[in-house]
C-alpha cells in the first residue's frame, strides 16, 4: 500500500536555505500554517516564497506566521497582494526583503504553466508599463504583448480539506485556487490535510489534486478553515 503520510517535522525537512517555496491559499483560506508553524522554528534563511497575498505573514490575522518575517527567514516575496502588512513595508522600503508584484492572473498561469510543463505565453497585461520592463515584447495580430515565463518551486506547501494516504487530496472554496497549481509546479510537494482518510475513501471523482503530485502528506495541527 502506498503511505506518503509523514509527520509535519519530517516533511519541513525538505526545505533548505535559499530554496523556493509556493505556499498555497487564497488571505488565509486554504494556506499550510502548521507546516510555515513549523518552518519558523527551523535555521532556514534566504527563502522565496510565491504565493497570491501575503496573509500568512500577517500579524494582524489570527494563526498566522509573522515570525517568517521577522526573524528575515524570507528574502524575496512573488505576490500579487502584499495588503496592509507593516512589517513587509518597513522592510521593503529598507531593501530588507525583495518584493515582486505580479498580477494575480499572470501569476496563476506563471504556476500552471511550470506544472503543465510550458515555456512561456504571452499576455497584453502589463504592457506600457514598469511590468514590461526586460521581458520579450511581441507584436500578435497588431496587439503587443509580453512574454511571461514559469513559475517553478523547490517545495509548494498545500491546504487540503481531505487527502487520503496515496496524496489524493479535496479542496474546499477559495483552497482550490492556487493549491492544485502550486502543488503541481514544484519538486516536492507537501499536503497538509484537515483530514487523513484510508485509501479508497476518496470517490475518484471528487478527488481536486491526484497523488501523483504529492510527496508527503501530513495531519494539520487544529488549523481548519473548512468547516
Amino acid at each position: 500500500m502506498i503511505d506518503k503520510v509523514t509527520t509535519i517535522a519530517r516533511a519541513v525537512d525538505s526545505v533548505k536555505t535559499g530554496d523556493t517555496l509556493m505556499i498555497g491559499g487564497f488571505g488565509i483560506q486554504g494556506c499550510a500554517l502548521s507546516l510555515l508553524r513549523e518552518l519558523a522554528r527551523r535555521p532556514i534563511y534566504e527563502l522565496t516564497t510565491i504565493s497570491e497575498d501575503a496573509g500568512f505573514v500577517f500579524g494582524a490575522i489570527e494563526q498566522a506566521v509573522p515570525q517568517l518575517l521577522e526573524q528575515r527567514q524570507i528574502q524575496k516575496m512573488c505576490l500579487s497582494f502584499l495588503g496592509g502588512n507593516q512589517t513587509a513595508h518597513s522592510m521593503i522600503n529598507s531593501s530588507k526583503l525583495e518584493l515582486d508584484l505580479i498580477p494575480q492572473g499572470t501569476l496563476a498561469e506563471r504556476i500552471r504553466i511550470a506544472g503543465a510543463g510550458l515555456g512561456g505565453f504571452y499576455t497584453p497585461t502589463g504592457v506600457g508599463t514598469a511590468m514590461e520592463k526586460g521581458k520579450e515584447k511581441k507584436i500578435i495580430d497588431g496587439k503587443e504583448y509580453i512574454l511571461e515565463l514559469p513559475l517553478h518551486a523547490n517545495v509548494a506547501f498545500i491546504k487540503a480539506y481531505r487527502a487520503d494516504h496515496m496524496g489524493n487530496a479535496v479542496f474546499k472554496y477559495t483552497a482550490m485556487n492556487f493549491n492544485p497549481l502550486m502543488a503541481m509546479a514544484a519538486d516536492i510537494t507537501i499536503v497538509e490535510a484537515e483530514e487523513i482518510v484510508e485509501n479508497g475513501m476518496i470517490e475518484p471523482d471528487h478527488v481536486h489534486l491526484p497523488g501523483v503530485f504529492t510527496d508527503y502528506v501530513v495531519l494539520s495541527e487544529g488549523v481548519k478553515y473548512s468547516d
